[in-house]
């Protein structure tokens, strides 16, 4: 199957990936997806106020998604929106079971993701810059995460969609995991499609985010050699 980008079924768009991308914070990263790019920094871990917020046991993992008002073709509206809440909360459940958050009891790690151009994927984009910021920063993690949306158009499946395919598919199930346990952390899906289409997603979706998590590390590997 050929796509309206020229794209095989089973290949993602052109990604490019940076490392250590703003100055001023501890940790950040860059993922352009196509016509997709986000940014994420990481600050801490450092202490949290107000004090009740504070976890005896861990780190609480302060996420915060947005998408800035120059994104898309039409404007967005600036600040939090229902959806950039629900964004914000699925991402950071993603990328804490890779996080030693126990290692910083009553502390915050506070990570920000802005989605300066959007072609879909934004969720996907934002949890793959953000998880390489967090190792950027230094926060010990036991695994890293990386992340990608599959669907399914005329009967066959599809990775990294655009946003005219998202528009056409049967669902939209973008997927994040630790690469080497193969744990997924992250499972969302917009449609309906028999369970064993989603069960094959899943491993379709997995097997085609190798070449992100090769990107990923190479990214960390010439930033810190370089």
């Amino acid at each position: 199957m050929k796509r309206q980008d020229g794209r095989n079924a089973n290949e993602i768009r052109p990604i490019v990936i940076k490392a250590g991308v703003i100055e001023q914070a501890q940790g950040s990263a860059m993922v352009s997806l196509g016509n997709t790019r986000a940014i994420a920094a990481v600050y801490g871990p450092r202490a949290l106020f107000p004090k009740h917020l504070q976890r005896p046991d861990k780190a609480y993992l302060n996420t915060v998604y947005n998408m800035v008002p120059f994104s898309t073709k039409e404007r967005n509206r600036p600040g939090p929106s229902r959806r950039s809440n629900e964004i914000s909360k699925v991402t950071r459940h993603a990328l804490e079971p890779a996080i030693f958050l126990e290692e910083f009891p009553k502390s915050e790690i506070f990570l920000c993701i802005d989605i300066i151009e959007a072609n879909a994927g934004t969720r996907t984009a934002g949890i793959n810059a953000a998880a390489v910021a967090l190792a950027d920063a230094g926060i010990p993690m036991r695994d890293f995460v990386t992340s990608i949306a599959v669907g399914k158009v005329n009967g066959e499946y599809i990775v990294d969609m655009t946003g005219k395919e998202e528009e056409v598919t049967h669902c939209d199930l973008p997927v994040a995991f630790m690469p080497r346990t193969k744990k997924i952390t992250l499972l969302q899906m917009d449609g309906d499609l028999p369970q064993k289409d989603v069960k094959e997603l899943i491993q379709f979706a997995m097997k085609s985010a190798e070449e992100i998590y090769k990107k990923q590390k190479e990214a960390l590997r010439k930033r810190w050699t370089s």
